[in-house]
This record gives C-alpha cells, sequence and structure tokens, in this order.
C-alpha cells in the first residue's frame, strides 16, 4: 500500500494529505459514530503514525463527547474525522482511493445494528440496472468534487 494518500469531503471544500503509513482500520458500531456519521457504523482508520495536511480548508469541529471531537465539512456535512486524546482517524470513504484501505477490526458491538449482519444477504443491483425503478438516474449530474487519480 502507498505511503502517500488524498481524500476530502462530498464538495471538495475540505481536502486533505496523509504522508505515511495508515495506522490500523476499522469499524465502528458504537451509538455516537452511529449518529456522527448517520449510518449504521464508521469506517475509519488510523493517521496516527503519518503526516495528515489539510491542503484546502480545515474541517469544522463538533465535541461530541468530553474526550472526542468529530471534524466535518462545514460546506456539505461530510463526516471526516475522530479526534480523540490517542490520536486521529480518517473516514475511509473520504479517501480518493477506500478500496485500499480494509478494516480488521470492529468496535462498539454491543450497538452493532441486527441487521448489518444481513447485507450481503440482499439482492444488488448496478445504478444501471435501477433505471427502470428510478429513471431520474439516467439525467444525474454529480456535483461531487472528483477523486484524484
Amino acid at each position: 500500500m502507498s505511503n502517500h494518500h488524498t481524500g476530502g469531503c462530498q464538495c471538495g471544500a475540505v481536502r486533505f494529505d496523509v504522508e505515511g503509513a495508515l495506522g490500523r482500520a476499522s469499524i465502528c458500531h458504537c451509538r455516537m459514530c452511529q449518529k456522527a456519521f448517520g449510518n449504521a457504523f464508521a469506517p475509519l482508520v488510523s493517521v496516527r503514525g503519518a503526516k495528515l495536511t489539510w491542503t484546502k480548508a480545515e474541517p469544522a469541529r463538533f465535541q461530541s463527547s468530553n474526550l472526542v471531537r468529530r471534524g466535518f465539512c462545514p460546506s456539505c456535512g461530510t463526516p471526516l474525522t475522530y479526534e480523540a486524546p490517542d490520536g486521529v482517524a480518517v473516514a475511509i470513504c473520504a479517501f480518493d482511493h477506500p478500496e485500499t484501505i480494509v478494516p480488521d477490526i470492529q468496535y462498539g458491538v454491543e450497538s452493532r445494528i441486527s441487521w448489518v449482519a444481513h447485507v450481503n444477504d440482499w439482492p444488488a443491483r448496478t445504478t444501471v440496472e435501477d433505471l427502470d425503478e428510478a429513471p431520474f438516474l439516467d439525467e444525474i449530474v454529480s456535483y461531487q468534487h472528483p477523486d484524484a487519480p
């Protein structure tokens, strides 16, 4: 895996650069992470041993507990960081190439939503296969900031 990673928020207002080896990648099911990500879990990777640089604007931050702050884009709301006394973790899917960062542990499993275990059992379709039920998708124009090559 490369020791140089880039990424940012959905609108591109906040961008980052990580130089150095990434730490452990995980997903967290705790209720605080569920709320912060608006999702069933939060996929995060530690950047504790690397150099994180904000190359555009810095994220806004919310003090989610007495010990943890959460970074997010103030323009589009994309969740970006988990900042704790032991270091910073960055949202895996905020990286330009999230497929290269594979979680290997789950935390906060006491709050894991039961249906998460069945996601791969459900029918799956590509966006193009869904055009009959959502024809507007054929005309969609993305304003999302592109991933770096």
